[in-house]
């Protein structure tokens, strides 16, 4: 059963529209006045929340604004009930993040119809949708059939091929593009003064490139580059900030697609910092295995180049060499050419420090 919070401080139109709300089969909880109704959906995380906008003591722009600080409450689909119908009003309204209005006076139709929009658009966007072009195609297009956000997509949006060792941006440059990429291989890299690389990251298929530095608008803080010839999929930047402001629970929802690997990311950092070669080594064979392992007659292997895989453990390639030679005489891989064959996993994620 749906649970709706519905917070209104005249006690006959609250009482009549939980009325309603109970008779269609949903959960409401009522709230007197906007500091009980904060309480109540911190406590009871609603399915929807139902808000009056002129109150006493905390009115429905407060508690809108205070719930969408805290991010067990931000997603919450929310729903204004005003008298008035004021353009200001509105405007006001959706810039904090509001979903929809009803004007009172309404009727049951009205008051049910809003409710089951607000909450089968919410549930849409909680669905995972595959990391292909197709995926993220099906969540615009389910994104734009609610709130018409029509320029999400544009005749500018393209798949691009880019070719070996091609890169897709530049550390320094502006970015002026999202990055998805469909089909290959990128590294996310940065390079010293004397111009030696670190790798920062390894993308594979369905990952997002370059957002963060879109983000913040500031110019790449690494490069990318595609490790193979790879199909990336560009979304101009006005699509993409266009996704962004004009619905709150599509961004949230977006958010969360693009923070997958963040922690991965600064853990990563971390070992960099306090881990020995050897453990590096074994742990950037693994997080290869994890992005691009392919199995041939049953044996994990990975193809990466001996100045890449020195470029993820921030070490010489000599030094990784020499320590893959140590891992090969204990069994742990074997190599052909630039193919590592991993033999042991298990004892290559324990690796002592």
């Amino acid at each position: 059963m749906k649970k709706i919070l519905l917070i209104e401080d005249n006690q006959e139109i609250r009482e009549n529209t939980a009325e309603i709300l109970s008779l269609a089969n949903y959960q409401v909880f009522e709230a007197e006045n906007g500091k009980v109704g904060v309480e109540l959906a911190r406590q009871e995380k609603p399915d929807l929340i139902i808000c009056d906008i002129m109150m006493p003591q905390l009115d429905g722009y407060g508690v809108l604004h205070m719930l969408s600080k805290n991010p067990d409450t931000s997603s919450i689909p929310f729903v204004f009930l005003t008298a008035k119908s004021e353009k200001e009003d509105f405007r006001k309204g959706m810039n904090l993040g509001a979903d929809d209005y009803l004007t009172k006076p309404f009727d049951d139709l009205e008051l049910l119809d809003a409710v089951e929009m607000r909450l089968k658009k919410s549930e849409i966007l909680r669905q995972d949708f595959q990391k292909t072009v197709q995926g993220l195609e099906q969540f615009v297009e389910e994104a734009r059939g609610f709130e018409e956000l029509n320029h999400l997509i544009s005749d500018k949006r393209r798949v691009t091929l880019f070719k070996k060792k091609n890169n897709l941006f530049l550390e320094g440059s502006y970015p002026n593009s999202l990055f998805f990429l469909n089909k290959g291989k990128v590294k996310g890299y940065k390079s010293n003064e004397e111009g030696r690389e670190y790798i920062t990251n390894l993308y594979k298929d369905g990952d997002f490139i370059g957002y963060l530095d879109l983000l913040e608008d500031s110019t790449y803080r690494e490069s990318a580059m595609a490790l193979e010839d790879s199909e990336v999929y560009v979304v101009p930047k006005e699509d993409f900030f266009a996704l962004l402001h004009q619905n709150r629970d599509v961004a949230n929802k977006f958010i969360k697609i693009l923070s997958d690997n963040l922690a991965d990311r600064e853990d990563r950092l971390l070992k960099l910092a306090y881990n020995s070669v050897r453990k590096r080594v074994a742990e950037a064979l693994i997080l290869v295995e994890k992005q691009y392992q392919q199995e041939v007659d049953g044996k994990t292997e990975i193809i990466i180049s001996r100045e890449d895989l020195a470029s993820i453990v921030g070490a010489s390639k000599e030094t990784v060499i020499r320590t893959l030679a140590d891992f090969k005489d204990e069994k742990l891989i074997d190599t052909r050419g630039s193919k590592i064959i991993l033999l042991n996993l298990e004892k290559l994620s324990r690796m002592r420090n």
